[in-house]
């Protein structure tokens, strides 16, 4: 990557302050663009949930895997959990997606609280583990609420043996103008559900698998504590990526940790951070990270920056880290600050091998938290910082109440946020759709094939605040 004038600004730049000018190119569609990583995880997309509590659950992790992206377990979670969380993904099934399963005597008010867990609002009625049909919120509407669903779901219009071919079942489904096909094995159990819209993804998006063939999954531990314990029993509940976190990286419990983990001989990256300098990304390296997360402050949950006056606009934190980690053969994760595809494609072009994604993941269905309604009818779900009292509040729970006390004084990150759904991209997956279509797109624009051409080709240019508000569109005439 350079600047338009061979000259690194004399300040530092976020992502709004800068922009991609299109170079020649020979990539003649979106979808020439190979868009997997190469910083040793497996991932085919550059996409990183974040480890937060609000955000990356085993519903999130199952979603973004199939996908091509990575989803990181928090370090707050139990490792039995973690443990059975990662068993519960790598099980799951490379196409179809887990439904929701009623037993026919459950209530439609059972029926109604569990499906939106789903971004297609639908559940299947089984017994003896075999489909029996489907039930969704349309068929729950002004129906008794005690009744049971086995006397309002409809049979299923398309049901497909496991192994059907994803195009296939896209045209099955669009040919009687169903939603939904039900995918059974030979013994006509249930295996989980196609939508016509996650059918025509399978066909664009290359999973994340270990060599097992299990979705991948990652996982976070913290620097405190028997971190080599912590560290040694999510290797052996298998996960693909371990990530050591903190909030300041830059630090001797950080190196510490490192040299525990490292002790272990993992056989997965060792991720860690956060970290704004070369400095901090080459000791990080030195100690034993292969790969840096970058970045202090800019998380929409974090009010770091605001409390200490610490942290670094992201985009030249990104480009100098990366550019340091690159000369000793690793890479970096740009860690929060995004909000728009566009930011995605920036980060990348500067250098990251992956974006790390919290806050704009946290307002879809795949979240861990409860679907609520504001006054006005719109839904939401609830998202808070991992430095946060609430965040603090949970980590703390088996410390005394004095010690429980004493460090809820101090927070940095807000406790209580409502995240949106967009209606129109509600899921995850929707989102995720919008990233990589405009990721692709940049990459045509820079005449790219993969991630290290854009990078190598991407040509930035510094803007105002003027010159952004340009490119944002207008829902209305002005």
């Amino acid at each position: 990557m350079r600047f338009i004038d061979d000259r690194v600004p004399a300040h530092d730049l976020t992502y709004d302050d800068v922009f991609m000018v299109p170079r020649h190119s020979s990539v003649s569609s979106r979808y020439d663009v190979d868009l997997a990583t190469s910083d040793g995880t497996g991932a085919t997309l550059p996409i990183v949930v974040a480890n937060m509590t609000a955000i990356a659950g085993r519903r999130m992790a199952e979603t973004v895997a199939r996908r091509g992206g990575l989803v990181v377990i928090p370090q707050d979670i139990p490792i039995p959990v973690v443990a059975d969380v990662v068993g519960w993904v790598k099980r799951r099934h490379l196409v179809f997606d887990t439904p929701i399963e009623l037993a026919p005597t459950q209530t439609v008010a059972e029926a109604l609280a569990l499906m939106p867990k789903r971004a297609h609002r639908c559940a299947v009625v089984v017994q003896d583990g075999r489909p029996l049909g489907l039930v969704t919120a349309e068929d729950c509407a002004e129906v008794d609420r005690f009744a049971q669903v086995k006397d309002v779901m409809r049979p299923a219009a398309v049901t497909i043996p496991a192994d059907t071919d994803p195009r296939e079942a896209f045209d099955k489904l669009d040919t009687v103008h169903a939603g939904v096909a039900v995918g059974v094995d030979d013994d006509n159990r249930l295996v989980g559900v196609l939508t016509r819209t996650g059918a025509l993804r399978a066909t664009l998006y290359q999973p994340a698998v270990d060599a097992r063939g299990g979705l991948r999954i990652g996982a976070a531990v913290g620097v405190n504590g028997d971190v080599a314990d912590k560290a040694g029993r999510l290797l052996d509940a298998g996960v693909d990526c371990l990530v050591v976190d903190t909030a300041h990286g830059h630090q001797d419990r950080m190196v510490e940790a490192l040299a525990a983990v490292r002790s272990l001989s993992p056989s997965v990256p060792v991720v860690a951070g956060n970290v704004v300098s070369p400095e901090g990304t080459r000791d990080l390296i030195a100690a034993g990270a292969d790969i840096v997360k970058v970045g202090v402050g800019p998380g929409a949950m974090c009010t770091t920056r605001m409390m200490t006056g610490v942290g670094r606009p992201q985009f030249s934190a990104v480009l100098e880290c990366a550019e340091a980690a690159a000369g000793l053969g690793k890479h970096v994760w740009a860690d929060g600050g995004v909000r728009h595809p566009r930011d995605v494609a920036l980060a990348l072009a500067a250098g990251a091998s992956s974006v790390m994604i919290g806050s704009w993941f946290a307002g879809t269905h795949e979240s861990p938290g409860d679907l609520l309604e504001d006054p006005s009818g719109r839904a939401y779900k609830v998202s808070f910082g991992m430095a946060s009292a609430r965040a603090v509040a949970s980590r703390t729970a088996g410390e005394s109440a004095y010690d429980r006390a004493r460090k809820g004084l101090y927070e940095e990150g807000i406790s209580s946020a409502r995240m949106y759904l967009d209606p129109a991209r509600p899921g995850v997956e929707d989102l995720i759709d919008e990233i990589c279509s405009g990721v692709r797109s940049a990459c045509t624009y820079a005449g790219a094939h993969d991630l290290a051409e854009l990078h190598e080709r991407a040509l930035v240019g510094v803007q105002s605040t003027a010159g952004f508000t340009e490119g944002r569109p207008l829902a209305t005439s002005w």
